[in-house]
C-alpha cells in the first residue's frame, strides 16, 4: 500500500525525517517527487513512533521541504533478475549503464535476501580452477567458499581480480559457470578497465557487471555488494550455475557505511566504524555457499584494501573471523617485479583440503603442496641467514633452498595476469621446483608419487 506525506521536517544530506507517518516500516523503499515532477529513490532507516528517518540515495539538493512530497511504497528495495543479466553492466542500483535495453525481469527480488538455514547447507568440497598458481596450487578455492583478497594501497588488486573473474571456472562436463562482479566506489578509469578487460576477452557473455562509481552516493555504495548478491543467488539456485562473486573494494563499502552512520549519529566504534560492522559484513558474506537438493553454488572473493597496510584493522579482521582464509599481497614481491604479488607463507584457505585429491584435481597435489611450501619457508630463512652471515656460512643445502626460494618466486608465483595455468602445469611446475632439492629432503611426499612425478625419475 502506497502512503503519501508532505511533511518532510528537516534534511540533513544523506539523511531526512519525515514527520505524523503511518504503518511505515524499516527499510522499505520510498520515492520524493520535488514540485518540478524530478522523482528521487531513498529508503527507511529508522521508525520512531510516528517520525521515519529516511535515507536518500542521491543529493538533498533542489528539495523543498514545504512543496515536496515523498511517497512510501510498502516494500523494501528490489532487483529485477532474468538470465538476460548475464553479459550486462549495471549500475549499483540495479540499473543497465551499458547502452543495452531493460531487463525483462523474471521476478524482483529484496536485495538483502534471506539467511540461509545452516541445516540446508551443503559443505563445500569441489575445486574451482582460478588459472593462478599461488591460489590453485597451494590456497584452493572450492566451491562455496568465501576467500578474500588482503591487498595494500597501489597493488595490483584489481588487475588479479580481472584475471580471476575471466579465468575462473569448474572443472567437468555439462557445469555452468557464471561471474558475477561488483565494483564498488571505484574511480571512473579503474571501471573502464574492468569493462574493457571483460569484452577484450569475451568474458563479459558470462559475467553480470555491478559499477559503483566513487562519485556516486554512499548509499549506492552500501547496495551494490547486495544488488551482486541478489542477482548470484537467482542465478544459483533458480538456474543451477555455479556462481563465482567478485566484490572490490570492500574498504570503500566499510568507508560508506561509517559514512552513513556518523549522519545517523551513532555511537561509533572501533576506529569510528559503526558497532554491527561485523554483523553487517557477516549477513553480506554468509550469503555465499551451497544448499542441500540444489546443483547450483555460490563462491565469495571479497577483496579488501588494508589501511595503512595494518592486517589488523577492522576491516580485515573482522573479515577474517568471518571467511574461510584469505590471499595476501606482498608489496615486497611487488616491489621485486613479481606479478602478481601474493605471499604465500601468511596466505590461507582453510577448505583446500576438501577440493583436492583424486577426482578433484590429482593425487599428489596434497603432498607437493605441503612440500613447496616447508621448503619456500626453508628457502626464505636461508637467505636471510645469508644476509646476515654471508653465503659461507650457509651449508649446502641451505643454498640449495635459498635458489629454490628464487627460483620459487620468479617461476611459481610471477606468473604474469595475462598467463592461464591448468592444475596439471601448476602441478608440473611444482615438481620442476622440487628437483632441485635432493630427493631426500622430499619427506612430505609418498616415495610412489616422487617415482611417478618427479623429473630426474622420468629421464
Amino acid at each position: 500500500m502506497i502512503r503519501e506525506y508532505k511533511t518532510i521536517k528537516e534534511i540533513a544530506s544523506p539523511l531526512m525525517i519525515v514527520e505524523n507517518v503511518e504503518g511505515v516500516t524499516f527499510d522499505e523503499l520510498a520515492e520524493i517527487e520535488l514540485p518540478n515532477g524530478e522523482v528521487r529513490r531513498c529508503k527507511v532507516l529508522e521508525v520512531e513512533q510516528n517520525r521515519a528517518v529516511v535515507q536518500l540515495f542521491e543529493a538533498a539538493q533542489g528539495i523543498n521541504l514545504k512543496e515536496s512530497k515523498v511517497r512510501f511504497l510498502g516494500h523494501p528495495l528490489e532487483l529485477g533478475v532474468s538470465e538476460d543479466m548475464l553479459g550486462r553492466v549495471f549500475n549499483g542500483m540495479g540499473e543497465p549503464i551499458d547502452g543495452g535495453p531493460a531487463i525483462i525481469a523474471e521476478e524482483h527480488r529484496d536485495i538483502n535476501g534471506l539467511p540461509m538455514n545452516p541445516a540446508a547447507r551443503a559443505y563445500p568440497a569441489e575445486f574451482i580452477q582460478t588459472g593462478v598458481s599461488t591460489i590453485d596450487g597451494l590456497n584452493t578455492l572450492v566451491r562455496g567458499q568465501k576467500l578474500p583478497i588482503f591487498s595494500c594501497s597501489g597493488l595490483p588488486h584489481a588487475n588479479l581480480a580481472a584475471q580471476i573473474a575471466r579465468q575462473a571456472k569448474v572443472l567437468g562436463e555439462g557445469e555452468n559457470f557464471a561471474v558475477v562482479f561488483a565494483a564498488i566506489g571505484i574511480t571512473f578509469e579503474e571501471s573502464e578497465f574492468f569493462i574493457r578487460d571483460f569484452r577484450r576477452t569475451g568474458a563479459i557473455d558470462r559475467t553480470v557487471v555491478f559499477s559503483n562509481l566513487a562519485n556516486d552516493p554512499a548509499v549506492e555504495r552500501i547496495a551494490t555488494p547486495r544488488m551482486a548478491l541478489t542477482a548470484a543467488e537467482y542465478l544459483a539456485f533458480e538456474k543451477d550455475m555455479h556462481v563465482l562473486v567478485i566484490l572490490t573494494d570492500i574498504t570503500n563499502y566499510a568507508e560508506a557505511l561509517r559514512e552513513v552512520s556518523a549522519a545517523k549519529k551513532e555511537v561509533p566504534g572501533r576506529r569510528g566504524y559503526p558497532g554491527y560492522l561485523y554483523t553487517d559484513l557477516a549477513q553480506m558474506y554468509e550469503r555465499a555457499g551451497r544448499r542441500v537438493g540444489k546443483a547450483g553454488s555460490i563462491t565469495m572473493i571479497p577483496i579488501l584494501t588494508m589501511p595503512e597496510d595494518d592486517k589488523t584493522h577492522p576491516i580485515p579482521d573482522l573479515t577474517g573471523y568471518i571467511t574461510e582464509g584469505q590471499i595476501i599481497l606482498s608489496r615486497d614481491l611487488f616491489r621485486k617485479g613479481i606479478v602478481p604479488p601474493v605471499d604465500v607463507l601468511p596466505s590461507l584457505s582453510r577448505l583446500k583440503d576438501k577440493g583436492i585429491g583424486v577426482g578433484k584435481t590429482r593425487e599428489d597435489h596434497a603432498g607437493t603442496m605441503n612440500q613447496l611450501f616447508a621448503a619456500y619457508a626453508r628457502g626464505k630463512e636461508a637467505k636471510e641467514l645469508m644476509t646476515i652471515l654471508g653465503e659461507a656460512a650457509l651449508s649446502d643445502d641451505d643454498k640449495l633452498y635459498a635458489k629454490f626460494a628464487d627460483a620459487f618466486e620468479t617461476r611459481y608465483v610471477a606468473q604474469g595476469n595475462e598467463t592461464n595455468r591448468s592444475i596439471e602445469e601448476t602441478l608440473t611446475i611444482g615438481w620442476e621446483l622440487l628437483s632441485i632439492l635432493p630427493e631426500r629432503e622430499l619427506k612430505r611426499i609418498k616415495p610412489e608419487y616422487i617415482e611417478k612425478y618427479l623429473p630426474k625419475k622420468q629421464g
